[in-house]
């Protein structure tokens, strides 16, 4: 049967070059190679060595790159290997298939939103109140499914994420915070529920999974076997599950350990 492999892109597999620059050293600095460029501009990247392991990746599973940026941000991105029959976009609010939108799943998703939690505008108006604008500098919606933040992080209040957050989760929300981006995201808008679809779809007894934020904490419990790098939201706050593996590396050569193991559970599934 099928495995499936369900991995988080930013900060998991592909860096920024901000992303870079926190987990890289100088020092003996593995060969890149650009996978996204917007504008004329090289945006994200990893290694020599986890392009090939996710080119065998893809010859060796069926691969379904699961994140929550929008279609748009996703299409950017030119991944070596096989393109993916399947792909998550908007944090599980649109299933491609062959590179379309699944309309039937996107519907799907929208009734679950309007049944059980607090609309969008109601998310946006609260985060215009409410944000500085000193430490602001975009408000962003994706997809009219959910909404965030670009802010400069040393200038956001210690206390403000955390009392959003609980300002949401009484509106059926959650808050993420990863990066320079402050996550505003409905509960039913799941990764997990997106790759239950492609495992069902595909027939695949076993799932693998990725991700470094808590926007992934669902799509990990969600598998047979997990990873988690270690940076990212999930490490700072020591989370981990029976079938998470807590990896010690960081940055782009965690990129690599995490597409190893996707290999050899593929090769060698349970």
């Amino acid at each position: 049967m099928p495995v499936l492999v369900a991995s988080d892109l930013d900060r998991t597999l592909i860096y920024s070059s901000a992303a870079l620059a926190l987990t890289m050293p100088d020092a003996r600095a593995p060969r890149l190679l650009c996978v996204e460029v917007h504008e004329s501009k090289p945006l994200s990247y990893l290694t020599e060595t986890a392009a090939q392991l996710l080119t065998d990746v893809g010859d060796a599973a069926v691969f379904a790159p699961t994140t929550t940026r929008t279609r748009k941000q996703y299409q950017r991105i030119n991944l070596p290997g096989p393109q993916p029959a399947y792909a998550i976009c908007a944090n599980g609010g649109h299933l491609l298939v062959d590179g379309v939108t699944d309309q039937d799943w996107h519907a799907s998703v929208l009734a679950r939103l309007a049944d059980e939690c607090a609309p969008l505008e109601e998310i946006r108006e609260h985060l215009s109140s409410s944000a500085d604008p000193a430490w602001v500098r975009k408000h962003r919606v994706a997809e009219d499914l959910f909404a965030y933040l670009v802010v400069e992080r040393e200038l956001l209040p210690e206390d403000w994420v955390k009392e959003l957050a609980v300002w949401a989760e009484n509106r059926g929300w959650t808050v993420s915070l990863q990066g320079r981006k402050i996550y505003a995201v409905p509960k039913p808008l799941t990764k997990s529920a997106a790759v239950r679809e492609v495992a069902r779809r595909t027939g695949a007894e076993l799932i693998l999974a990725a991700g470094d934020s808590l926007l992934d904490a669902d799509l990990l419990l969600a598998a047979d076997q997990g990873w988690r790098p270690g940076h990212g939201e999930l490490a700072d706050a020591g989370w981990s599950a029976p079938q998470i593996s807590a990896l010690p590396e960081r940055g782009v050569l965690a990129g690599e350990r995490i597409l190893r193991e996707f290999l050899r559970a593929a090769r060698q599934p349970a």
